[in-house]
């Protein structure tokens, strides 16, 4: 794969997004789910109103329904029965009457207006009304106000959130179309690598990569075929390529991307497929793979955790979203004064980790969570958002307008 785009021979991060989603097919396969399985999913078709909602004209407020008219020459009105949610009032409101009328019920024939009970009082004549509405429909909530019957409500490729879910049994909606889930294999390289709960020995260190992806991966609500740590074997390293590839939509792995690493990885993937290995002009995150095996795509994140987590979520998982047909995501970005000097040289597109503040005026500002080493995966937890400084920013002096990106939901 060629990097043609590539700059100073740096790929800019547009130019490797574009790549990617040009490089990614979207998944064709649709099922339906029950509604409390829906959250998460994507959208596989528009949803179209079956009914109006509300389905009929309700109150607003709890008090008493009449015809405004009657009000012209007197204030005060006889009761005729009453509304209840769920048991409204049977025929036309006799003239010259009011009806007793609960929120969410109802609204009687006959009836234009609800004059709400804290501007009425109780006597022995009926019900006086202590104000009356300029017009008819006060405090009426007309038929399909909210929802029209027939009216687009969603479009295909949204994800579903739980306020979705309420909105779509508001229509009567039990099953919703969505795509299938895409599957996503998952695995680790090394002999250095151990399990959280095992013993290092001397050089070794803990798998995290692994399970940051997955964290996120879990939260994109994709099928994750988890094929643990493979051992610095080629053959065995080839089998785990083989597995994924027959069994996933796309293949993760971290590390074993950078020039002149020591491993087998190019030379499977030169074997099974074409890939590309990139230098991004982004940090942390410059070295990155991805290509075509024979039945999936591939992503190479870099080995450090910081990295791996950067490129992951600004690279991989927008990729992701295209196969999993969801409609693209935007950044949330301010400008904010920063509180803490930054250093930055020239050349690469910076995401500094930061965190949201205020200042002692109240204005919000951003400072630094600390190291900016891509090993240094505790500034990610104790973050909330990127400083994104640009290929030509240099140092950054405090009370300087930077750019911040606000963590989206991988990591919040």
């Amino acid at each position: 794969m060629s990097d043609c785009c590539a700059t100073d021979g740096l790929m800019r991060l547009e130019a490797a997004l574009t790549t990617l989603i040009n490089g990614v097919k979207p998944v064709s396969e649709t099922e339906k789910v029950s509604l409390e399985a829906c959250l998460g999913r994507i959208l596989a078709e528009r949803i179209v109103s079956p009914v109006n909602v509300p389905p009929h004209d309700n109150s607003a407020m709890d008090g008493y329904a009449m015809a405004l008219k009657d009000l012209q020459h007197n204030d005060t009105l006889p009761l005729a029965g009453q509304s209840l949610a769920g048991h409204p009032f049977a025929g036309e409101i006799p003239a010259g009457h009011c009806i007793r009328i609960m929120t969410g019920a109802c609204i009687p024939a006959g009836a234009d207006s609800v004059i709400m009970q804290e501007q009425t009082e109780t006597t022995d004549q009926g019900i006086r009304f202590l104000q009356k509405p300029e017009k008819p429909g006060n405090n009426i909530r007309q038929a399909g106000e909210d929802i029209p019957e027939g009216s687009l409500v969603f479009t295909s490729g949204r994800k579903i959130l739980p306020q979705d879910i309420g909105l779509l049994a508001s229509l009567g909606i039990a099953n919703v179309p969505v795509y299938r889930k895409v599957k996503v294999a998952v695995f680790s390289t090394g002999d250095e690598l151990k399990l959280p709960g095992e013993s290092l020995g001397q050089g070794d260190i803990y798998d995290s990569n692994r399970f940051v992806i997955k964290a996120m991966l879990s939260k994109m609500e994709i099928d994750i075929i988890d094929l643990g740590k493979i051992p610095d074997d080629k053959a065995l390293l080839k089998q785990a390529f083989t597995r994924a590839d027959n069994e996933a939509d796309a293949v993760i792995s971290s590390g074993g991307v950078s020039v002149g690493d020591a491993d087998y990885t190019k030379e499977i993937l030169d074997e099974l497929g074409e890939t590309g290995f990139w230098k991004l002009a982004i940090k942390p995150g410059k070295p990155f793979a991805f290509g075509q095996l024979p039945n999936s795509v591939f992503f190479g994140l870099p080995g450090n955790p910081v990295s791996a987590t950067v490129t992951f979520q600004q690279l991989a998982a927008p990729a992701l979203r295209h196969m999993m047909n969801q409609q693209p995501e935007e950044h949330v970005e301010l400008t904010l004064a920063t509180e803490t000097r930054l250093k930055k040289r020239p050349g690469r597109r910076d995401f500094q980790r930061g965190k949201l503040v205020y200042s002692t005026s109240g204005e919000l500002q951003v400072t630094s969570t600390g190291s900016q080493g891509s090993g240094v995966l505790s500034t990610m937890s104790h973050s909330d958002c990127y400083i994104v400084l640009a290929e030509e920013d240099s140092d950054k002096e405090c009370g300087d307008q930077v750019k911040v990106q606000l963590f989206d939901e991988l990591l919040k």
